[in-house]
Order: C-alpha cells, then sequence, then structure tokens
C-alpha cells in the first residue's frame, strides 16, 4: 500500500478524530475569486472565506484542526495547509464575501478563528490527494477516511502553458487561466476561431490590439459579442477560443487583417460560418 494523509496526519502527532478535512470548489465565485484563486492571490482573503461557515455545517467542523484543500483549474486537490480551529461565535458585522458579489450580514453565519499551523507547512502547495467520488462532500472526518497521495511536487507551480496553436479553452474561463498563460496571451496578437458550442459555426477573426488576444478575448466575455456585428443579433454564447495564427513581432495591423482574411477562404468561414465580411 502507498503512502496515504492519514500516514501523514499522525506522523504530525494528530488526533485523527479530532480532524476534520475541507475540500474548498465553490460554484458561487465570480470569475477569478475561486477558493484557488483567493488562495494563490490573496491568503487574507482566502482565511476570510474559509473562516465564514453556515449554521447547518457547525457539527461537521467541530474539531481541533482543519486540513484544507483547494481544487485547482486542472480540477486536483491540492493541500494548502492545516489549521487550528476554534468556533468564534456568529459574525459581527456585515462583511462584504470574498468569492462573490455580495455581503454576509451580521448574525447570518457562524465565524471561526483559524491558525495556520508550521505541521505540514513544508507539503502546502505541492501535495495533492485522491479526493475519492464524494466531491460534493466537501467535509469529512479524517478517522472515517484514507485519503491516497497522488502527487507530491517538488514546488508549487501552475500547469505550463500549451503554446498558442495547442491553447483551446472557453471564454467563460479566461479570468482563471493561470497568470503565466495571461501574460503570454496578452504579449501575443494573430489570427482566432470562436466556435459556438450550440450551433457549431465558427466565427474568425483577429487581435490588434495593444493587449493581444486576451483583450480581444476579454470583448468578448465582457460583451457577448466583441463588437462584432455578426454576433450582436444572436444570443450570448459560451464561445470556445483557440488561435489559427500567430502574428510575427513586425507584422502590422494591415499584415494581421490579411492573415484573417486568408483563413476565412480557407474555412469559408463567410459563405458557412458566423463571418458577414
Amino acid at each position: 500500500m502507498g503512502i496515504s494523509l492519514n500516514m501523514i496526519l499522525r506522523e504530525a502527532g494528530l488526533n485523527l478524530g479530532e480532524v476534520r478535512l475541507l475540500r474548498h470548489k465553490d460554484k458561487r465565485a465570480t470569475k477569478g475569486r475561486t477558493p484557488y484563486e483567493l488562495w494563490r492571490d490573496n491568503k487574507q482573503q482566502f482565511n476570510l472565506y474559509q473562516s465564514t461557515q453556515s449554521f447547518e455545517n457547525r457539527g461537521k467542523l467541530s474539531a481541533q484542526h482543519w486540513v484544507s484543500f483547494v481544487v485547482t483549474p486542472a480540477d486536483e486537490t491540492m493541500f494548502v495547509g492545516l489549521y487550528r480551529a476554534n468556533y468564534r461565535g456568529l459574525l459581527e458585522c456585515d462583511t462584504p464575501q470574498p468569492h462573490a458579489e455580495g455581503m454576509d450580514k451580521a448574525g447570518s453565519c457562524d465565524v471561526y478563528d483559524l491558525e495556520l499551523q508550521d505541521n505540514l507547512s513544508d507539503l502546502i502547495g505541492i501535495l495533492i490527494v485522491d479526493w475519492g467520488p464524494g466531491g460534493r462532500a466537501w467535509i469529512q472526518r479524517a478517522d472515517r477516511q484514507n485519503k491516497g497521495i497522488i502527487e507530491l511536487r517538488r514546488e508549487f507551480k501552475e500547469p505550463e502553458f500549451p503554446g498558442f496553436l495547442n491553447f483551446l479553452e472557453s471564454l467563460s474561463m479566461l479570468e482563471r487561466l493561470p497568470k503565466g498563460w495571461i501574460v503570454a496571451l496578452s504579449c501575443t496578437k494573430g489570427v482566432y476561431i470562436l466556435t459556438c458550442p450550440k450551433t457549431k459555426e465558427q466565427y474568425i477573426g483577429s487581435a490588434t490590439g495593444a493587449d493581444g488576444f486576451y483583450q480581444r478575448w476579454q470583448e468578448y466575455a465582457q460583451t457577448g459579442h466583441g463588437g462584432d456585428v455578426a454576433l450582436k443579433s444572436r444570443e450570448s454564447s459560451d464561445y470556445q477560443v483557440s488561435i489559427l495564427e500567430v502574428a510575427g513581432t513586425s507584422a502590422t495591423d494591415d499584415d494581421i487583417r490579411a492573415m484573417e482574411t486568408r483563413w476565412k477562404l480557407k474555412l469559408q468561414s463567410r459563405e458557412m460560418g458566423l463571418n458577414r465580411n
């Protein structure tokens, strides 16, 4: 049998009966504010998110220690810390939610004082566990579980950029991309293709702005049509986006538009797609 999470917890001197496992993946989170992103970008806001819990979970969370995980963009369950947890009482005052555009009202939820422990700190961001099939059961007792270890990495590192021609993503996921990916897409211009998941139709466009592909795609994500006349009359769709051709650093806007025209002719996106010019 390979190494398990409980073996690690016992080695750290923890009483498994007093340990709760928390797996944070929140469908309510707005773009750029998932539990993973809060942990990665703003530990204070992540701690606020984690310390505020609903009344119904009070019994489940009653334990000396919380072992916390976040779900990564690759759907991995990654360890982010061992916390000593102490129930403080009801929320004292109205507090902006760290993960969404809303407010937790005073007295509407429980608050816990959480203290990050030194135990297991060397595993933060590098320990990946197999949570198992019970993904919806995000609070579990360590003494009733024995999570397997999938991977122990050398260091925390986000996924490598796949390369421009291998990039394939939905517009709704743009703000959740790793920072390195956003930098790469913001520094590069060229020709891209949007595919409608509902009708399977294609639209070909070009990115010529100062912030490249990322800037152009953000316009679609924010408006649903990016200013393109052919898409304005359509129901908003979460297009899948990919790159057809990357422009060289010396290419002018006219050069890029000529590339765009060439791809429209190749793929016949005027005759069989969403392009109108």
